[in-house]
């Protein structure tokens, strides 16, 4: 058949690859879906009607029971129970059996039996005198658990119909015994009665009271009486709803009760002694309540509110996948905190503390322990407020804890007898997952120490220092050791054996999660605390730097510190005053050193070359450096310097040649006169917080200069830049406070001290929250809170002005240079490194350095040496003192700061012990120029041996070298005037001295000794004269 040109005869053909056969497959397991999740909610129904139908049988069946019960119990015992005795209250008689299971507390004529039984029941008890015979007969061990599931549906049941019945009974809920006529009266007398703590059920009945929600329901039932308090007339015995309540209390916190743990949102402290306003309608309540005690075990018993910075908020809100049931938990967080600290006024805590410390005093003797009574005062307390500090905000509390109770002093004595009579009370029962092998001080130290060091942080120097207040020096001294030994213990010694602190056996785990939580909490504050008291420590010494060393650091330790995620290196991390600062700088050398092969090992082949003008050393550096990424600053750099000329000056850089690229553009960048930095009035440097008016770009070079110091330190270049330590505490991310402030500008500081003494109206002083800020003549002003130029500064709020003030000058002006310094500082330097040291330990330490000069009257020379001008070069000066060969030598050494002392001594040379600026990380130290040491790790090449007359001679005349000729010398040869960290042996290469000039004649050896920075060389010749070698070296 031919084609005849129709189109519609054509087959069609699906573009979309699927035939309607798959179409109708899809449809048709999408029916069956539906079709079995409809047979699925029919099953689901029917069953849902069958468990309804069950139910409503069963409880058809109950209620015909109950009333078949109810009528053959009425039949028995009559309708007011008339036919009753004091048997049917015995084990044998079904008389309690029958009524608890037909009881209805909506039934009227039920609630009235109830009430009889009652009366009945407190005649019975007091006709006995027995009310454990009466419900056990003779013999209640037997019969114990019938007879307490008997008492305990009973009371229940009480409490339940007065709670049903709570409206009609509210007049009478808080009258007394006297008015036992009305119904309410006889239930809340049963209760007093078989809830006494002298009966052996009463801990079971109070539990099983809390587990069955009993004290919600009787929450409801004061909160209802409550309203008609005001019509009642108390009596000293209190009403019967009172007594129900004081007989609770005793199996609150209490040590003969024995009742078990619970639900804390439904016992009796959070459901009763929570209610507003409970004592003003109990007032005899209060007697009976450890008010500490129990405000603890609430605090203690809410989850701690999220404190959620603004990091948190920020991940929350980013975060698509969040949930918002996760979204309303946080807001619910907030309200309950918000709920809380409203509840805890800074009065009460102030009044709660004054109340139990209302009997001692911080100047008790130290020769006697404790007694009981003040160790119950102290554990009341510190139970209280370490949960107050878990719970609550601590702005609001610590400055009154601080400044207006005498707990430091208090604490501090009760510690100070405690350590010393070596003898810790036990105050573990204060909370409640506290095991009484816990040790003594732990409760006290978890308060003291953050209480302590919020207090440090607004006291000055002279108070510190001078007054010696809150605590005097001595008692410093004995804290310090206190501290110690507790952390020690708590981070290392009990660190493997902290889980027999708590029995596995006995207690849960979530307990144990919290003694372990407790521990690690004391652990921060003890650390927080004694890293503050060595920073005082080194403002100005009033103990050795050892007493802040543990004793345990060993060889051992310090192998371990090295190794990641190991305990001694966690310690590291978080106490490394514990450890020695020669330990510390070893393995931050030792991390230098491995960061380094690291490196190496990864980029043999990766080399940035700089090319660098000496006149635009500064500008060349940033442009080239700044394009580097961190694993290329990581690596080697190699420096050309280019001269005046554009002529590539000859060398090649085998390491020296960047040393002195790298003093040299320090010296540069870091000038004062560049405007980056200024200098304090001790010449230290510090960012120009004027910065940005001298160059745009002010932040960038922050950041580049942060990086130049990090090579620096990376490399184990040690740079001279005396940094001051207010600056230097930003490299560990730390907050300057009010003491740091000499350091900065003294004057200002003098005048903020006479505002915090000054007796009079400071209102008077016309002072306001702003604070002018002089940089290069241009005046501005700048609040120092929001609309601070109308808020005047008075006797209430010239604290708050002090600090604002000082932070304003120690950490805001200066906040943007130090965060771009250390963005760029920490591209090489982790900061884990950086926190092994303090501020001092990173920069400037004071030390004594010794000099000593050879009298070298022997050789006819030199016969006066005119030690003078020796002390001038140190801003020392003594009198000119004329020391001849033949004479007696003469000791001087230096016993203070200031004043020298001078000493006979029969030795051959003078040794003369002055202060001195050294630096240590950054700077290196000058006590490592130890001629000894440079000669015991010095190398040997060309021919020439140790003991050869020339090298001999090289040292001899080495040792005489002043300290300014000394670093001249090290410089010309190693091209950095100090010495390393840890000494000579860490010099990289060792230092060598080579043969140079061969077997010349001494005629042909009148040149000078030359040097190669980069290899750490010396080619000295061979002279054979004592002179020429002394003149040769005092050229360089």
């Amino acid at each position: 058949m031919f084609f005849s040109g129709d189109p519609s005869t054509r087959k069609r053909v699906d573009l979309g690859g699927r035939s309607s056969k798959e179409r109708d497959r899809k449809n048709l397991l999408e029916q069956t879906r539906l079709e079995r999740n409809r047979r699925l909610w029919l099953r689901q129904q029917n069953s849902a009607a069958l468990k309804i139908q069950k139910c409503f049988r069963g409880r058809k069946v109950v209620r015909t029971e109950q009333s078949k019960l109810r009528e053959k119990f009425l039949s028995i015992y009559g309708q007011n129970c008339q036919n009753l005795d004091r048997n049917a209250f015995g084990p044998d008689s079904d008389f309690l059996r029958q009524f608890l299971y037909f009881f209805n507390a909506e039934n009227i004529d039920d609630f009235l039996i109830l009430v009889q039984i009652c009366r009945l029941l407190q005649q019975y008890v007091e006709e006995t005198g027995d009310v454990v015979q009466l419900f056990a007969a003779e013999d209640y061990l037997s019969r114990c658990a019938l007879v307490n599931y008997r008492v305990k549906q009973f009371v229940y049941t009480c409490i339940r119909a007065v709670h049903h019945n709570r409206y009609h009974l509210k007049d009478q809920l808080l009258l007394t015994l006297k008015e036992s006529n009305v119904s309410a009266i006889p239930l809340l007398e049963v209760l007093v009665l078989l809830i006494d703590p002298k009966l052996p059920w009463s801990c079971k009945i109070v539990s099983s009271l809390s587990k069955n929600s009993a004290f919600s329901l009787l929450r409801e039932i004061i909160l209802t009486g409550k309203d008609n308090a005001e019509n009642c007339i108390y009596s000293e015995k209190g009403s019967s709803l009172e007594r129900v309540l004081t007989v609770v209390t005793c199996h609150i916190g209490q040590k003969p009760c024995i009742c078990s743990p619970t639900d804390p949102v439904y016992s009796f402290s959070s459901q009763i002694l929570s209610i507003p306003f409970l004592w003003h309608v109990f007032p005899n309540l209060k007697q009976a309540v450890d008010l500490a005690s129990v405000t603890t075990f609430l605090l203690e018993s809410y989850p701690s509110p999220t404190r959620s910075d603004g990091r948190e908020n920020s991940k929350i809100a980013d975060d698509e996948m969040t949930g918002e049931d996760e979204v309303m938990e946080v807001v619910l967080d907030r309200k309950l905190n918000q709920q809380i600290s409203n509840a805890i006024d800074t009065r009460f805590l102030l009044q709660l503390t004054t109340i139990l410390f209302r009997d001692f005093s911080s100047s008790n003797g130290s020769d006697h322990e404790p007694e009981d009574r003040e160790v119950a005062a102290v554990g009341a307390v510190c139970g209280f407020l370490h949960v107050i500090f878990n719970t609550l905000p601590l702005e609001k509390i610590m400055t009154v804890l601080a400044y207006r109770t005498e707990l430091v002093p208090i604490l501090w004595n009760f510690m100070k007898r405690c350590h010393e009579n070596k003898k810790w009370s036990s105050l573990s029962e204060r909370l409640s997952y506290l095991s009484g092998d816990a040790p003594g001080w732990l409760l006290p130290l978890s308060v003291f120490c953050p209480v302590y060091k919020h207090m440090l942080m607004i006291v000055d120097n002279e108070e510190y220092y001078e007054q010696e207040k809150p605590l005097s020096l001595k008692d410093i001294r004995s804290l310090i050791t206190l501290l110690r030994q507790a952390l020690w213990q708590l981070l290392w010694v009990n660190h493997t054996t902290s889980a027999n602190l708590v029995k596995s056996g006995s207690v849960s785990t979530a307990i144990k999660k919290q003694f372990e939580a407790i521990q690690q909490r004391v652990s921060i504050v003890v650390s927080e605390l004694l890293s503050q008291l060595q920073d005082w420590n080194n403002r100005r010494q009033f103990t050795s730097p050892s007493d802040f060393h543990a004793d345990g650091v060993n060889d051992y330790f310090i192998s371990q510190a090295i190794i990641e995620n190991t305990r001694a290196n966690e310690i590291l991390k978080q106490a490394p005053f514990l450890i020695p600062f020669t330990s510390r700088a070893k393995i931050f050398t030792s991390q230098l050193a491995a960061a380094r092969q690291r490196q190496g090992s990864q980029a043999v082949f990766t080399r940035n070359r700089f090319k660098i003008r000496r006149n635009h050393i500064l500008e060349d550096a940033y442009n080239q450096m700044s394009q580097l990424s961190e694993d290329d600053l990581r690596g080697l750099i190699r420096v050309a310097f280019v001269n005046e000329f554009g002529v590539e000056e000859a060398g090649i850089d085998g390491g020296g040649i960047f040393k002195d690229f790298m003093e040299n553009i320090t010296r540069a960048a870091f000038d004062v006169q560049y405007g980056l930095f200024k200098e304090t009035a001790d010449h230290l440097l510090y960012p120009n917080p004027g910065s940005g008016m001298i160059h745009e770009q002010h932040l960038q070079f922050f950041h580049f200069l942060g990086t130049l110091l990090a090579k620096a330190m990376f490399e184990g270049i040690l740079v001279d830049l005396p940094f001051a330590t207010f600056f230097l505490s930003k490299l560990k991310q730390k907050h300057n406070y009010l003491n740091d402030l000499p350091s900065l500008d003294p004057e200002l500081y003098r005048h903020l001290i006479f505002l915090k003494h000054y007796e009079g109206d400071i209102s008077e002083l016309e002072l306001y929250f702003v604070i002018v800020n002089n940089e290069y003549g241009e005046q501005t002003e700048e609040e120092l809170l929001p609309r601070g130029k109308n808020i005047r500064v008075t006797n209430e709020n010239v604290i708050t002005f002090i600090h604002l003030v000082a932070n304003h000058r120690l950490n805001f002006q200066i906040r943007q240079q130090s965060s771009h310094f250390l963005r760029g500082f920490q591209q090489l330097i982790q900061k884990d490194w950086i926190d092994m040291f303090n501020e001092h330990e990173l920069q400037l330490s004071f030390l004594v350095e010794p000099l000593s000069l050879k009298a070298f009257g022997a050789a006819g020379w030199l016969s006066v040496i005119d030690i003078d001008v020796l002390l001038q070069e140190r801003e020392l000066h003594l009198l000119m003192i004329d020391v001849l060969a033949p004479s007696p030598i003469t000791c001087i050494t230096l016993e203070s700061l200031n004043t020298p002392s001078i000493t006979s001594d029969p030795s051959s040379s003078y040794s003369i012990s002055v202060p001195n600026k050294a630096t240590l990380l950054i700077s290196g130290s000058l006590d490592s120029l130890d001629v000894d040491d440079l000669r015991q790790h010095t190398n040997y090449a060309g021919g020439y041996r140790s003991e050869d007359y020339v090298i001999e001679t090289f040292w001899e005349v080495l040792k005489g070298f002043s300290s300014e000729n000394k670093r001249n010398f090290l410089k010309f040869v190693t091209g950095c005037s100090r010495g390393p960290l840890l000494g000579f042996r860490y010099l990289e290469p060792l230092f060598c001295i080579q043969k140079a000039g061969g077997n010349a004649s001494e005629e042909a050896l009148d040149r000078l000794p030359t040097s190669a920075t980069c290899m750490n060389l010396l080619k000295l010749p061979p002279y054979k004269r004592f002179v020429i070698v002394l003149a040769c070296l005092y050229s360089l």
